[in-house]
């Protein structure tokens, strides 16, 4: 036990000494004590498990890129089938906004290599323990700008209220299609978040199935309004809007903030202030509102994080659940400043090295000035 007490002593050691003392008899039964415990938190909304780790925190400013700066684009390539003047070597176009003199800014067309096919029915066949179903579906491709070097946090408030007014206008085209049950929009920003095109550009994919993710969460939402006769996402804006401390941005329409226990660093949700089941529903004045504050947090992202990767998804309800008093969609954004390694995918739970309460401060902080919002 002396011996014990004598590794205790070595500098070397750190704050890890506490792991071998809590095994001497006069420390058995005692609290370690608590600036040295890591924390446990539950997102109420995902039912996940959250370690927050104290003991390897970060600050906020220790996430800024150290990778290169990205390539500096032109503004049109030749060989890009996105770019303004190559539109014969592109797909089927479903929406096209103009600006005033007839120029398109936004157009949605048809991935040229899909992951499901819009043509065919829906065939379900259970052969024991081997379950399919036609793999039908839509997989589009929103062209955010007719620029190549075209930025989404960049682009002025009102491109950006185009982009989203075109994820509304093919939501609802599709939602129509009796075969398919949900619809997921997403962006991937980055190669290490799924980009593997240079043009700007976001998706909107329609599944015959309802996802695992999507069914769980409505679970858990259906299972909260039994409880409390309450939406969980009200709930937890009230909250939040009550501390004060996670959030990171706010308009008259929507609440920006970091999850009391975020998943990853800096993983920002987006929450509608009126409940809504369907993205499809969005009025005009909450989509300018929208446009405003996704600029600013991915500006916020950009100048204090370094310009990361980010994938950012707007979670909506099944098509079966449209008008749902349980369910209230929002947007999800998730910088790639992390990894997940062995215990993530190991256990299914999450370490978070970053305290969500610090970094909706630096966030917060960070100098905006030249933003073009409304």
């Amino acid at each position: 036990m002396k011996f014990l007490r004598k590794i205790c002593k070595k500098k070397s050691l750190g704050k890890n000494h506490l792991l071998f003392t809590s095994l001497l008899p006069e420390m058995r039964g005692k609290q370690v004590p608590e600036k040295f415990m890591s924390e446990i938190r539950q997102n109420i909304i995902t039912r996940d498990w959250v370690i927050m780790a104290t003991e390897r925190a970060k600050r906020p400013h220790d996430f800024v890129s150290r990778a290169p700066a990205r390539e500096t684009l032109e503004k049109y390539k030749k060989d890009c089938p996105f770019c303004a003047g190559n539109e014969k070597d592109a797909t089927e176009e479903f929406v096209r906004i103009d600006d005033e003199s007839g120029n398109w800014q936004v157009r949605v067309i048809a991935n040229k290599y899909p992951a499901l096919s819009p043509k065919g029915d829906r065939i379900r066949n259970d052969d024991g323990l081997h379950r399919t179903i036609s793999g039908i579906g839509i997989h589009d491709v929103v062209v955010e700008s007719p620029e190549h070097d075209a930025i989404f946090a960049f682009m002025s408030w009102k491109h950006i209220y185009n982009i989203l007014l075109s994820y509304k206008i093919r939501y609802n085209q599709i939602r129509n299609d009796r075969r398919l049950e949900a619809i997921v929009i997403f962006k991937n920003y980055g190669s290490s978040a799924g980009s593997s095109l240079e043009h700007t550009h976001s998706q909107i994919a329609a599944t015959p199935v309802v996802p695992f993710q999507f069914r769980d969460r409505i679970q858990e939402a259906i299972r909260y309004f039994d409880d409390h006769g309450d939406c969980i996402v009200c709930r937890t804006l009230l909250d939040e809007i009550s501390t004060q401390r996670r959030i990171v941005y706010e308009n008259s329409s929507f609440l920006a903030f970091i999850p009391y226990a975020a998943l990853t660093p800096f993983h920002v949700w987006i929450f509608p202030r009126m409940h809504s089941s369907s993205y499809g529903n969005i009025s005009d004045e909450e989509m300018v509102d929208l446009a405003s504050i996704l600029k600013t947090v991915l500006l916020m992202l950009h100048k204090g994080l370094g310009d990361p990767d980010y994938n950012f998804t707007i979670r909506t309800a099944p098509l079966a659940d449209n008008e749902s008093r349980y369910f209230h969609w929002y947007l999800s954004i998730i910088p790639r400043i992390t990894k997940n390694a062995g215990f993530e995918l190991g256990s299914g739970m999450f370490i978070n090295s970053a305290l969500p309460e610090e970094s909706a401060e630096y966030l917060r902080n960070l100098d905006l000035s030249d933003t073009d919002n409304p």
